[in-house]
């Protein structure tokens, strides 16, 4: 099933995919992990700034590989493109979906550019997801200025997307003041437009705000940084108890650790 087709899916029946960041091999294999052992589908994500580490075919051909190999039901996502050209090449090289992200632009503008990338994405048949409203990226303020239902339906209707993710009080990075998830506004938004409802920065919500919001129409839930902090706390926590050099022994401690972590998000999400 093309993942387009999955989230209207979920859409249909309060469900949700986890979509996971990774950064490397055993950031990689963490989340598929996770995901074969609880028998879940999930979506791998690849920021900009991975693809720039590591290259954009080795690190398409390093998940598509490793997605075979564990035997799991995946789909690679681009997350938040802001460079047209690099969203266009992931189109071009196989990704099953991408994110144009032009959200911090006016909204006709932002409107132009993500409706461009549809137009440009429809022979390849997969999803393309926006954003609209303010969602605070690592190191920007925290305010909260949510998406509104009748600007999400115009933005749909204009643009032609297939996901959408929304502001509705989460932000990317951990949170400086706990986080309330505005369900109603999710509701709202979910009954006047058709796309698949997205949720960015998922990284310290509580459990029951994750499966409150589900129910009320998000698809797809985003999670990233709580993946870099377990791995790199962990080795930073072996690299003071160890003088072993040899990283495949030392990484797989880091690796377990993000294996927990993603499993349990995976109980949260399934939960019906």
């Amino acid at each position: 099933m093309r993942l387009k087709q999955k989230l209207t899916y979920n859409k249909e029946n309060g469900k949700a995919l986890l979509a996971t960041n990774f950064y490397n091999f055993e950031t990689l294999s963490a989340v598929l992990t996770a995901a074969k052992q609880s028998e879940s589908e999930i979506i791998l994500q690849l920021s900009e700034s991975s693809i720039k580490y590591m290259g954009l075919k080795v690190a398409k051909s390093l998940a598509k590989a490793a997605i075979e190999q564990f035997g799991v039901k995946a789909w690679l996502h681009l997350d938040h493109g802001q460079d047209v050209t690099l969203v266009k090449q992931c189109i071009d090289v196989g990704f099953d979906s991408v994110m144009i992200d032009a959200s911090e632009k006016p909204f006709g503008e932002n409107v132009k550019i993500s409706h461009d990338i549809v137009k440009y994405a429809e022979s390849f048949d997969i999803n393309v997801e926006a954003e609209l409203g303010y969602i605070s990226k690592l190191g920007q303020d925290q305010k909260m200025i949510y998406t509104q239902p009748d600007e999400a339906k115009e933005f749909v209707e204009s643009t032609g997307v297939n996901a959408l993710a929304i502001a509705v009080g989460s932000a990317h990075g951990f949170y400086k003041e706990a986080p309330k998830l505005q369900i109603d506004l999710i509701e709202q938004i979910n009954k006047v437009t058709p796309a698949a409802l997205v949720l960015h920065g998922s990284s310290g919500i509580p459990d029951e705000q994750l499966q409150a919001a589900i129910q009320q129409g998000i698809t797809k839930i985003n999670l990233a940084t709580e993946i870099k902090n377990i791995f790199m706390k962990s080795l930073q926590h072996e690299f003071k108890n160890t003088d072993n050099i040899d990283l495949r022994e030392v990484f797989p401690k880091a690796t377990a650790q993000a294996i927990d972590l993603v499993s349990a998000k995976l109980r949260v999400i399934n939960f019906n």
